[in-house]
């Protein structure tokens, strides 16, 4: 992955980059980036909604991730009102579920080629843009959250003949992965991977081998639950000791702490939390900051990987 340069430091618009550079499909990019799910929280304050992507903006973010399945494309509709092309703001997707509002949870999967291919086109129709830069296919072989059955287990390699056709169509410019184990990885790079979003923390480190596997392809690695979640038992990376004890000596807070501790681990790392409020979004952006020398890096490296007894639906 090649180094970014001293004119990657800003944006578009010349604010420095949140977290400072990184690399995504070949272009520089904030190394905090935003994660858009949660604007559908806004979706009785279209106004909020839109002033919220703006601020991410005038913050130096400029890598949004975001789905067609956020919010029904609520979340997708916001950010074709609140982002100008001149921005030049790397908008990511995701396709391999879909909503499900009658179901016991919010989505389910949308694994077949065609279902894909679909979600793609939706996502293009509700952006009104004719590529998106890259789009992870969320399959389900790790992590926390739904399992494939029936005719949604679909072999790897259905599913990249269709993304790599939809990428040589100029529909998608980059393919990413989310979900994914180590050896699903490994038969995947021949299609190109630029990205691979997994669960992944300071206390859910098991993808360590992967990480590095994803450092020496020159992959970006975006974890989600970058700080844990309450999401069947993950460990919450602000309740670790050896975190609030690093934020209360550096008068930060924990999460600051979680974030920063990620972006000191590895080069290629690029965090995407989420947010609907303003002044989360801010204190997200200072994590990029906080500095954490020897001593504290060494105690929260070696805080317990808690991440192999995480249920699973």
């Amino acid at each position: 992955m090649a180094s970014p340069t001293g004119s990657d430091q800003v944006t578009a618009s010349g604010a420095p980059r949140a977290g400072g550079a990184g690399r995504l499909a070949n272009r520089a990019v904030s190394r905090i980036g935003f994660g858009a799910m949660q604007l559908e929280r806004l979706k009785g304050d279209r106004t909020a909604a839109i002033a919220l992507l703006r601020r991410c903006i005038d913050l130096g973010i400029d890598h949004i991730d975001t789905a067609q399945f956020y919010g029904h494309g609520f979340v997708n509709e916001m950010i074709r009102e609140a982002v100008r092309p001149e921005d030049d703001v790397m908008v990511v997707s995701k396709v391999g579920a879909e909503p499900d509002s009658d179901g016991p949870l919010p989505l389910r999967l949308a694994q077949r080629p065609e279902q894909l291919r679909t979600a793609v086109e939706d996502n293009l129709a509700t952006l009104k843009v004719e590529q998106i830069p890259l789009v992870n296919l969320r399959r389900t072989d790790t992590g926390p959250g739904l399992r494939a059955e029936g005719d949604q287990v679909v072999p790897l390699d259905d599913q990249l003949a269709v993304m790599t056709a939809l990428r040589d169509e100029g529909k998608i410019g980059a393919i990413g992965l989310s979900g994914v184990s180590l050896d699903v990885l490994r038969s995947a790079l021949p299609a190109g991977i630029a990205c691979v979003q997994n669960a992944y923390s300071l206390l859910a480190r098991d993808d360590e081998d992967m990480l590095r596997l994803c450092r020496e392809e020159g992959i970006a690695w975006v974890p989600y639950f970058p700080l844990g979640s309450a999401f069947n038992g993950m460990p919450k990376v602000t309740d670790e000791p050896a975190v609030i004890t690093a934020a209360r000596e550096l008068g930060t807070t924990p999460a600051q702490v979680g974030l920063a501790w990620l972006l000191h681990h590895a080069p290629n790392v690029l965090l995407i939390p989420g947010t609907a409020d303003p002044e989360h979004l801010e204190a997200n952006v200072r994590a990029g900051k906080v500095t954490l020398d020897p001593a504290t890096l060494i105690a929260l490296d070696t805080a317990p990987s808690r991440s192999g007894d995480i249920a699973l639906n």
